[in-house]
């Protein structure tokens, strides 16, 4: 089973950029970590059929009545959980660490801090970052594959516009 995570779409048009929608076309499952900002872009995530959602911070107040703030699902014997705030740094995941054990999934994927993150411990915390607008990165998704219980995840850079700084630091590396 293939499940692409994503979050802070932040897109105002009810489209799906051609930059990543061909990566969900080819999923089973669409997992979106909240910020689509509005009931149009929620909708074209949504009119695909495969849409696990939550509400974001950014997100419209029919979206926040509409949407979770955590949801659990299962995905061929695994539990995922989905929430989109709960990292206030990139730095420190243990409080998303908590969160996953408390509600009992080998699995969360959450949003807010724009910037992708995977990291394996007694759970995976999955962070895809922003396929939009990315903080200290480029544009990302991840794809996650279940194939009987056994978990792999993989960020998978898309094309955008990256990050000012990733931007300027770049630029710099080009003066050496």
């Amino acid at each position: 089973m293939k499940i692409i995570a994503l979050s802070d779409t932040h897109l105002t048009r009810g489209k799906i950029p051609p930059t990543f929608k061909a990566l969900l076309d080819d999923c089973d499952i669409i997992a979106h970590a909240g910020d689509f900002t509005t009931m149009e872009c929620y909708q074209a995530f949504a009119d695909t059929g495969k849409l696990k959602a939550v509400h974001g911070n950014s997100d419209d107040s029919e979206l926040k009545e509409l949407l979770p703030e955590k949801l659990v699902f299962n995905a061929d014997g695994v539990k995922i959980g989905l929430v989109h705030e709960g990292a206030l740094s990139i730095m420190d995941t243990t409080p998303l660490r908590y969160l996953a054990l408390e509600m009992g999934v080998d699995v969360l994927i959450f949003g807010h801090i724009h910037r992708p993150l995977v990291e394996t411990s007694d759970v995976i915390l999955i962070c895809p970052g922003s396929p939009t607008n990315p903080r200290m990165s480029d544009p990302s998704i991840v794809e996650i594959n279940v194939d009987n219980g056994k978990i792999s995840a993989e960020i998978v850079e898309i094309e955008g516009h990256s990050c000012g700084f990733i931007d300027f630091s770049r630029k710099l590396e080009g003066m050496k």
